[in-house]
C-alpha cells in the first residue's frame, strides 16, 4: 500500500491550459456549492443575476470555507464575519468597517456556461486566461433529442474511467439488463481505432444483433437490430454515439442514418489523483411516448454508470491491494491506450 501511495504523490500534474468539466447549470442554485476539482478546492455559485463563478473555497480572514456562506446580489458573503467577495474574488465589503484592505481578497477562477455545461479553466499560472470558447454541446439544446444526467462520483483516479468508457465491449457482461447484449458479439464487434491530433476515436459496429432490454424498451424495432458505437476522446470529456436501426435499413457509416439514438455527454474531471467527477448526461430522441421513453433512457443510463462505478473502483482497490504489477493487452484497449499516450504527452 505505501508504494501505491508514493507513486500516486509523484505523478504528473493535470494537463493545464484548457477547460475542464465543472458540473451542470442546474445545479447552481440559491446556495453556494463546494467541490474540489483538479486538486483545487472551490465554491461555485450563481449571483441572482445569473452569473456564474468560481473562487477558492477559504476566506482571506479566518480561513472558513466560502461554502458555507451566503449568495447575496454583489456575490458570496463569509458565514463566519460577513465579509463580502464579488465574482471575481474581491471583497467589497467588511462590515464594521470601512476600510477594505487590498489583500483582501481570494483566488477566482474562469467559470462559463454552455449548453448547460460548466467549464472550468484550468491555467498553467495564475494569470492564464482562456484562448478559446469551452466546447459546444448541441444536442442539450436540439428540439430533436430530450436529456437527462447527473453526477458519479468515482474513488478512482479519472484515466480509469477513460478506459472504461473507450472500450465498450464490457456491455455484454457488466450491463446485461439494459444497453448489454450478447458478450460474444460484443467482443467480436468490429473495431476501428483513430486519432487527429488530441482526439481518439473508436468506432464499432455490431449488424445482426438482438436488441438489448433498453433499446427494445425504447424503439419499435420489427425485429433484428444493427448496433453502433462511436466514442470520441478529448481530454476534458468523451462523446459517446450510440443507437440502432432495423436490421438492413440503413448503412451504419451514413452520418444521417435514423433509427434510434443515444448522445452522451461525459465529462471526467479529477478530483484529486486517486479520485473523480463524472459529470454525465443522455440525449435521446424518442419516436413516440416521450417523456416515458425519455425517462426509460435516462434512468436506465443512470443505472448503467453505477454499475461503471462499481466495477472501475473494484479494479481500483485491486491495483492498490496487489500494487502497480504491469497489465497485459488485449484488442480492445487499443482505445484506451492511445488516450493514455494523449494524457501522457500533455503533461510531459
Amino acid at each position: 500500500m505505501e508504494a501505491n501511495t508514493q507513486n500516486l504523490a509523484h505523478q504528473a500534474p493535470f494537463p493545464s491550459d484548457r477547460w475542464w468539466v465543472a458540473g451542470f447549470g442546474w445545479e447552481l442554485k440559491d446556495q453556494p456549492l463546494a467541490r474540489t476539482l483538479l486538486d483545487v478546492p472551490l465554491v461555485l455559485f450563481r449571483t441572482p443575476d445569473g452569473q456564474v463563478a468560481a473562487l477558492e473555497d477559504r476566506c482571506c480572514h479566518k480561513e472558513l470555507p466560502l461554502s458555507l456562506g451566503a449568495i447575496e446580489p454583489r456575490g458570496l458573503r463569509c458565514g463566519y464575519h460577513g465579509l463580502l467577495f464579488d465574482c471575481q474574488g474581491t471583497c467589497v465589503e467588511i462590515p464594521g468597517q470601512e476600510a477594505i484592505p487590498a489583500k483582501a481578497r481570494v483566488r477566482s477562477y474562469e467559470l462559463r456556461e454552455r449548453d448547460q455545461v460548466l467549464w472550468l479553466w484550468h491555467g498553467s499560472t495564475p494569470d492564464s486566461r482562456p484562448d478559446s470558447e469551452p466546447p459546444a454541446y448541441p444536442f442539450h439544446t436540439d428540439p430533436a433529442f430530450r436529456f437527462g444526467g447527473d453526477m458519479v462520483h468515482y474513488d478512482a483516479p479519472y484515466q480509469l474511467v477513460h478506459d472504461n468508457l473507450l472500450d465498450l465491449s464490457h456491455l455484454g457482461y457488466v450491463h446485461v439488463h439494459t444497453i448489454g447484449g450478447n458478450p460474444g458479439l460484443h467482443m467480436n464487434a468490429q473495431m476501428k481505432v483513430t486519432q487527429d491530433g488530441e482526439v481518439v476515436k473508436v468506432v464499432r459496429h455490431m449488424p445482426g444483433s438482438e436488441a438489448p432490454p433498453t433499446y427494445a424498451q425504447a424503439w419499435p424495432f420489427r425485429g433484428r437490430i444493427d448496433r453502433w458505437q462511436e466514442i470520441e476522446f478529448h481530454l476534458s470529456h468523451l462523446r459517446i454515439w450510440t443507437g440502432a436501426v432495423d436490421e438492413g435499413d440503413a448503412p451504419l457509416d451514413d452520418p444521417q442514418r435514423g433509427g434510434f439514438h443515444m448522445r452522451g455527454f461525459h465529462g471526467v474531471t479529477p478530483e484529486t489523483h486517486a479520485s473523480c467527477h463524472y459529470f454525465w448526461t443522455i440525449s435521446t430522441n424518442p419516436k413516440s411516448n416521450v417523456e416515458e421513453v425519455t425517462r426509460i433512457v435516462v434512468d436506465q443510463t443512470a443505472r448503467t454508470f453505477l454499475e461503471d462505478k462499481e466495477i472501475v473502483e473494484s479494479q481500483w482497490r485491486n491495483q492498490q491491494r496487489f500494487g502497480f504489477r504491469p497489465q497485459m493487452d488485449i484488442h480492445v484497449d487499443a482505445g484506451p491506450n492511445r488516450a493514455r499516450r494523449v494524457i501522457r504527452q500533455l503533461v510531459g
